[in-house]
């Protein structure tokens, strides 16, 4: 597989009333076409921040960031957060369609666009509403759609799944692996929640330390659908946790 993201050295300190506070050391990483990748780490430890820098809105102290530019009409990435971050004047298609504006798409080719993103989160019947009209689980599901319509290279998520129930939680991690297995497309995800990384992902990096780096990283080849309560995703549940009470220690 091609890589689509090459990370190497990366640094990021900063300094905020004359204090330098160094947040990322010394990260190298490759993310390649059609991988998807987990992040995992304790609060504070960098993970959101290591995906700004990704997205271009952080720039690096140290180190390079290399992201395969897109075609006409594509994005090199797009970010999912954690809230769903809809425009609450717009109607669904119209927020949807917020992000292929900058494309220079024609009004009709945006519509399609956002119609078919919409319909592949399964909410086409949905495209009129406003956002408050929306549960938790729908706002994201749109902000899924907002960011799959400008097809991007790499999908970054941001936690999406963190601020719901454990249902929907579970319902939109589901919706996400057929998605993102049936388009081939390449995914960062970023978690505190181990459970969903493994369930999740084809390789998982533990990212721990202050500053921090990155301190194991671990392959799951169990094919999908998988078994949430499946041994090897147990198995490799635990040996992250490991890898993170051991870092824990070294810090005490």
């Amino acid at each position: 597989m091609a890589g689509l993201i090459g990370i190497r050295g990366l640094a990021l300190t900063f300094t905020r009333d004359g204090t330098q506070t160094k947040v990322l050391d010394g990260l190298d990483l490759d993310i390649a076409s059609g991988e998807f990748l987990a992040i995992v780490g304790a609060s504070g430890v960098g993970k959101s921040t290591l995906l700004r820098v990704i997205a271009g809105l952080v720039r690096p102290s140290e180190g390079t960031v290399t992201v395969s530019p897109p075609e006409p009409g594509r994005r090199s990435v797009a970010l999912v957060f954690q809230d769903a971050r809809l425009l609450p004047w717009r109607r669904i298609l119209d927020n949807v369609a917020f992000g292929l504006e900058k494309l220079k798409l024609p009004r009709a080719e945006r519509k399609r666009r956002a119609q078919a993103a919409l319909a592949r989160v399964g909410l086409a019947d949905l495209a009129g509403r406003w956002p408050f009209q929306l549960s938790g689980g729908q706002r994201q599901r749109v902000a899924l759609a907002r960011a799959l319509a400008v097809e991007p290279h790499v999908l970054l998520m941001d936690e999406p799944f963190s601020a719901l129930d454990a249902l929907t939680r579970e319902a939109l991690q589901d919706e996400l692996v057929r998605l993102c297995r049936a388009a081939g497309q390449t995914v960062l995800f970023v978690t505190h929640d181990i459970e969903e990384a493994v369930y999740l992902a084809d390789r998982v990096v533990v990212l721990a330390g202050a500053p921090g780096s990155i301190r194991a990283t671990h392959t799951l080849d169990a094919p999908h659908p998988r078994d949430r309560t499946a041994p090897a995703l147990q198995e490799t549940a635990q040996r992250i946790r490991a890898d993170l009470t051991l870092t824990d220690r070294v810090a005490g």
